[in-house]
């Protein structure tokens, strides 16, 4: 900012930018709380059906965020723009002041040839003589570093500006970056403190103090969901300096001193050091695109002793990384692991000859040397990208190192595995010890959390809410693979049973599916058992054996248990509210076709609920006391955290038509499978004589009766809400609940092989 420039700077253009961007936040402020309010709220209430539920509504709701995006800039860049209008007209009044005190003692100022400017003394015309003081030389000095003093400032503020707006606008190449700020001196801070801060990394870790290391794992706890910071941070350290700095701070020959002094705070760095990484790829500008292709080359390299996969896989553990770098990143780190571990034959010793740190992690109880556990863990935050890898092809028919009967023949052939067949079925994992000195399986388990993100379209550990898109076809096709794999061999789900909750959440958001494998006609299933978007074709005994093995664990019984119950409900509200939506003979009544549709709906929750209670009692029976105990406890842990229709994950009673698999569900259905699983999960479901009539016990019978009674409960609500009510289609659909169970348990005994089953079915 020069002194001429300044002293008869017109803000004008300035005030106009600033009102048309003030214009701008206010009308987009409207226009996105009416999309949200309005266009969002309407799509998600409304009643879509096949693409139009997979494509249309999830842009409806990617438009409204993208406006909301737009909002947020419009909102920034006029805090920008006027912060700075208000300061650079402060400077001017200051410049403005002092040459007028200037003038008033006989100095004069004024602009040189090279964009400066000079302060000169007047002279008198009759010379030092006339009575006139003329100004000394410390008077021009002064008067000199205030007006340039004036000008730094101005210049800093201008500079200060522009950086953050370019900030700002390279955030996103397409559409809005999500970065949100009232004024310049935030964004301007955090510029700021992301370059300090990816100074202090950049040290060698031996001279790294205490002090300094809190400093910036402080610093990374504050500006972590920053965009803008995030951006500096990641871009200014640079993609090999950060591998650097991570094994630096563990090598002890660098950093003994500070290793020791630190060690408890490495995890809490790690999750910050994560989340600011992940929040960095996500924008769009130059920089982090050069820093995201270089990150993935150097992940075959070797990073003081350790290879760039190791590490980065450990900063990838917390925080929501960019799909496409998560798909790119993968890829290579596949390629890498073929190569590794001779396309796959050799798994054990892919990751375990290489030398470094003794541990990268202190997240989880792994010493993170395996970079999938780590890479895994980022996935199940990001399922559109976990879909992709899961289902891309490891290694070629040609190359496979596998082979298979895949025929029945009697004869082993090469096989093609997916990322998905390599990692579940075929792959070494290595165990590790928890802090309590037990031993855990954090590959596996992270494995599972991915697929739980890959096959429901949310991240694990969260439910699907009125935004979860419809499945699709790479996520059914991965779920058809689960249930094979798993009827395949039911122990690579059984002997890792910490797996069955995620399993078993998949599993409940995919109970239209399971429901329709079990209807004896395949007349009119997708009436009766309506799925939005795409639909999972499974083999009744493929889904009797995978069904089994989840009902062996409390937590994969709970989840299914509870989902199949809340699903019956609701999908039997909707059947009367809709009476002609399944069966549809013209020439039988209206209370004929809802006593079929009952009765087959029935049917196929008792074959469910047979199947997961044989897996159950079979446990039970095998284990004694100790293991219904866990079961019981399982369900009650449900219900503590929110086991309701909602809370187990159906996602029906979100909205009329919410989630995976939803139907057109009435709030009145949804209060229905909220009243039926509280009871359950509370253990007090009752009749009309108040006598508890849901047992949660290992006696077969007992779970018959059980299943019954709910489905029961499920009609009755269904014809009270509908002023429909029957007792002969009540009595219809408890007939068909105890044929289905009785069908159930037929399944078992004619499908389950080398697994054992119940001997109460073994008398049957």
């Amino acid at each position: 900012m020069n002194f001429d420039a300044l002293q008869s700077a017109n803000f004008k253009l300035l005030d106009d930018a600033v009102e048309d961007w003030s214009l701008i936040a206010r009308n987009l402020e409207k226009l996105s709380r009416d999309a949200e309010k309005g266009l969002h709220a309407a799509a998600t209430k409304a009643n879509w059906a096949g693409e139009n539920k997979q494509v249309t509504k999830a842009f409806v709701g990617k438009t409204a965020g993208e406006i909301a995006d737009a909002h947020a800039q419009a909102k920034s860049i006029h805090g920008v723009l006027s912060d700075l209008a208000g300061e650079l007209k402060g400077f001017r009044a200051k410049l403005r002041e002092a040459v007028g005190r200037g003038l008033d003692n006989n100095l004069t100022v004024r602009p040189s040839g090279d964009h400066g400017f000079v302060v000169v003394a007047n002279v008198p015309a009759g010379g030092p003589g006339t009575g006139i003081e003329v100004p000394d030389e410390s008077q021009v000095k002064a008067l000199r570093d205030e007006i340039q003093g004036i000008l730094t400032d101005a210049t800093a503020r201008d500079e200060s500006a522009s950086e953050v707006l370019k900030a700002l606008a390279d955030q996103s190449k397409y559409g809005f970056g999500e970065a949100s700020h009232k004024d310049r001196d935030s964004p301007a801070a955090a510029l700021r403190q992301a370059e300090d801060l990816a100074a202090l990394a950049e040290q060698r870790p031996g001279d790294l103090s205490p002090a300094e290391f809190d400093r910036l794992n402080a610093g990374l706890r504050k500006y972590a969901n920053d965009p803008l910071f995030a951006e500096r941070f990641a871009t200014t350290l640079g993609p090999r300096k950060t591998l650097e700095f991570w094994t630096g701070i563990h090598d002890g020959h660098m950093g003994e001193a500070l290793l020791d002094a630190r060690k408890d705070k490495l995890g809490e760095l790690q999750r910050n050091l994560s989340m600011t990484l992940a929040e960095a790829t996500q924008s769009d500008s130059a920089g982090m695109a050069a820093w995201k292709n270089r990150m993935i080359d150097l992940g075959d390299q070797r990073v003081n002793g350790v290879l760039g996969f190791q590490v980065m896989s450990n900063l990838m553990r917390a925080g929501d990384f960019d799909d496409r770098f998560l798909k790119d990143y993968g890829t290579a780190l596949m390629a890498t692991e073929r190569e590794r571990s001779q396309n796959g034959k050799d798994s054990r010793n892919a990751w375990s000859d290489i030398f470094g740190p003794s541990s990268l992690n202190h997240l989880e109880a792994d010493d993170g040397k395996d970079p999938l556990t780590g890479y895994l863990k980022a996935l199940s935050n990001s399922p559109d990208a976990a879909t992709d890898f899961f289902n891309q092809q490891f290694v070629s028919k040609e190359n496979s190192p596998f082979e298979r009967d895949t025929d029945d023949n009697g004869f082993n052939g090469k096989v093609a595995l997916t990322n998905f067949d390599y990692l579940f079925e075929e792959r070494h994992w290595d165990k590790a010890t928890n802090s309590e000195g037990d031993k855990v399986d954090p590959g596996r388990n992270n494995l599972a959390l991915a697929l739980e993100a890959a096959t429901t379209g949310h991240p694990a550990g969260e439910l699907p809410g009125p935004d979860t898109p419809a499945h699709n076809d790479g996520q059914v096709k991965l779920f058809e693979r689960i249930v094979a794999s798993v009827s395949d061999d039911s122990e690579r789900l059984t002997k890792h049973g910490f797996m069955s909750d995620s399993l078993g959440q998949i599993t409940s958001e995919y109970m239209p599916d399971i429901q329709r494998a079990f209807h004896p006609s395949t007349e009119r299933t997708t009436s009766l058992f309506p799925v939005a978007g795409s639909a999972a074709q499974l083999h009744d005994t493929d889904a009797t054996r995978f069904l089994y093995a989840l009902g062996r664990n409390p937590e994969g019984y709970t989840a299914v248990n509870l989902a199949q119950h809340s699903y019956t409900t609701q999908l039997m509200h909707y059947h009367f509210e809709n009476p002609d939506a399944y069966f549809t003979d013209k020439d039988a009544t209206e209370h004929e076709r809802l006593k079929q549709t009952a009765t087959n709906i029935g049917r196929t929750s008792g074959t469910v609920e047979a199947i997961i209670g044989a897996g159950r009692a079979y446990e039970s029976e095998t284990e004694g006391g100790k293991k219904d105990a866990e079961y019981n406890s399982a369900i009650q842990a449900a219900g503590d955290w929110g086991g309701t229709a909602v809370g187990i994950g159906v996602g029906l009673a979100v909205s009329p038509t919410a989630g995976p698999g939803a139907v057109v569900a009435a709030e009145l259905a949804g209060a229905a499978a909220d009243q039926i699983i509280g009871g359950i999960t509370e253990g007090a479901l009752k009749d009309s004589s108040g006598e508890v009539v849901y047992k949660n016990a290992q006696d077969m019978e007992s779970a018959r009766d059980s299943t019954r009674t709910v489905v029961e409960h499920a009609a009755r609500s269904a014809g009270d809400n509908t002023r429909s009510y029957s007792s002969m289609i009540v009595d219809a659909a408890a007939g068909g609940a105890n044929d289905g169970f009785t069908l159930g348990a037929r399944h078992v005994r004619e499908a389950i092989d080398g697994q054992g089953i119940p001997r109460q079915l073994e008398q049957g």
